[in-house]
């Protein structure tokens, strides 16, 4: 993306990167915004409150929902309440974009899809072919492994192996999550990723 000083996309690490550089340009979003790998979601929040103080800032938030989806709802509104921006209760279906009275622009996209537990795994999951006959045996080998108590991931990163043990069956085993939509490995003409892509448009374009 080129840069622009005052628009940015907080992301948390480098695969929410290049997945959204994926998603740009295979649906052709216009490079107004720059995407920031924050390193992490702490520094992604300490960005956010240190960003909005600009003058005419346009900042945009793509955050994993983790284990609970309010809470980190509510990590995100004190910020944007404490710069002076109005927010609901819930964070809405289609994401979260508002201005406030200093004519600064703020967005949120909590993974997976502002409203369930988990993360940028999950999402990606969603975009795996419908019909795909792979998947279900990626289930079911986890699941195998799970029963025998031979994972060694934390049950709240099983999308991780999930996705992770999908691409590796891939035509390129190993292939990054950003370029699998590059190569067209993931779909991203389903619903969740429309919203996405919309909420980018509504809030840089």
């Amino acid at each position: 993306m080129k840069s622009h000083h005052h628009n940015n996309l907080l992301v948390e690490g480098k695969d929410d990167q290049h997945v959204i550089w994926a998603l740009c340009k295979k649906h052709s979003i216009d490079e107004t915004f720059r995407v920031v790998d924050c390193e992490g979601v702490e520094n992604l929040l300490q960005e956010l409150s240190i960003r909005l103080k600009l003058p005419n800032a346009k900042i945009g938030v793509l955050i994993d929902a983790d284990t609970n989806p309010h809470h980190r709802w509510n990590e995100c509104k004190n910020i944007l309440i404490h710069q002076g921006f109005t927010t609901p209760d819930d964070l809405p279906a289609n994401g979260f974009v508002a201005s406030n009275s200093e004519n600064k622009t703020v967005g949120v996209w909590m993974m997976p899809n502002n409203d369930t537990a988990g993360m940028l795994e999950d999402f990606l999951a969603v975009l795996i072919p419908k019909g795909d006959q792979l998947l279900p045996i990626v289930l079911t080998t986890l699941d195998h492994i799970e029963e025998r108590n031979l994972n060694i991931y934390r049950p709240e990163h099983k999308s991780k192996a999930v996705i992770h043990t999908w691409l590796a069956w891939q035509e390129n085993p190993g292939t990054p999550m950003g370029q699998s939509i590059t190569k067209r490995y993931l779909t991203t003409d389903n619903e969740i990723c429309r919203r996405l892509i919309e909420w980018l448009t509504v809030l840089f374009n």
